[in-house]
Parts: C-alpha cells; sequence; structure tokens
C-alpha cells in the first residue's frame, strides 16, 4: 500500500513562464518519500541512529503535464522493487483540481552503514527490512 502526500506549489517553485520548473520536482518527491517513510516508522532521524542511510542511486522521470502557482499536488509513493540491498520507488504525482497526472517517476536507492559501506537491511536491520516489505 502506498503513501499519499499533499503539497502546494510555492512562487519561487516556478519559471518565467509560471509552470513549477522541472527540476523542483526532484525534491517534491524526496519530501513525499520522507514523509512516507515517517508514516512508516521509520523516519531517517531513526534509520541514521541505527547507523542505516539510503543514499539515491538515480532518478527517472517522466514529465506528463504541468502545475503552477497556488496549484496542489498529490504524490502517491510505493515500493516497485526490494532486495534487502536495493531498493526503487514509484512516484504518480497528479494535479489535485483536475486529477491530471503531472509526473510519472521513480528513485532508485541502496542501503549503507554510517560508512557508506553496502549493507544488507534483511541481515542487518531485519525490523526495518520488514517494515519495508509490508509497504
Amino acid at each position: 500500500m502506498g503513501n499519499i502526500f499533499e503539497r502546494k506549489i510555492n512562487y519561487y517553485e516556478t519559471d518565467r513562464m509560471g509552470v513549477v520548473h522541472h527540476s523542483n520536482y526532484i525534491r517534491f518527491l524526496e519530501e513525499a518519500r520522507c514523509d512516507w517513510l515517517e508514516k512508516a516508522g521509520m523516519p531517517f532521524s531513526v534509520l541514521e541512529e541505527n547507523g542505516i542511510t539510503i543514499p539515491v542511486l538515480g532518478v527517472n522521470c517522466t514529465y506528463k503535464y504541468h502545475v503552477t502557482f497556488d496549484d496542489i499536488i498529490i504524490i502517491s509513493v510505493f515500493i516497485k522493487e526490494y532486495t534487502g540491498v536495493r531498493m526503487t520507488v514509484g512516484y504518480e504525482v497528479k494535479d489535485k483540481k483536475n486529477g491530471k497526472v503531472v509526473l510519472l517517476g521513480e528513485t532508485k536507492h541502496c542501503f549503507t552503514d554510517k560508512n557508506l559501506k553496502p549493507i544488507n537491511l534483511k541481515k542487518y536491520a531485519p525490523d526495518f527490512s520488514s517494515k519495508i516489505e509490508n509497504l
């Protein structure tokens, strides 16, 4: 089951044409991912206290529609793939007022210890791993 994150567009996030600049969506996806992990009982602060980091390995976005200042977007966050070593998170961003898909995207991640050494979360932190598997 995915998570829903709602966000209002700020004026400074738009370009000269009044449309949200494409680079801001990467931030929006991260905000939604952080919210999703927090709601799942795994806020970044707790993960880091347990020596776990989740670096981003790649981002892929397909822009379908635009939004502007004061629009509200709804971001659905869900797991596309999880192996214990790597995770792919999917996103669907919609315009709240008309339901149009604004963006389809994904971020690819791995799990590391505090020294950025890759770990298998299933072995390193089975309790966190099971939470992710339940998502």
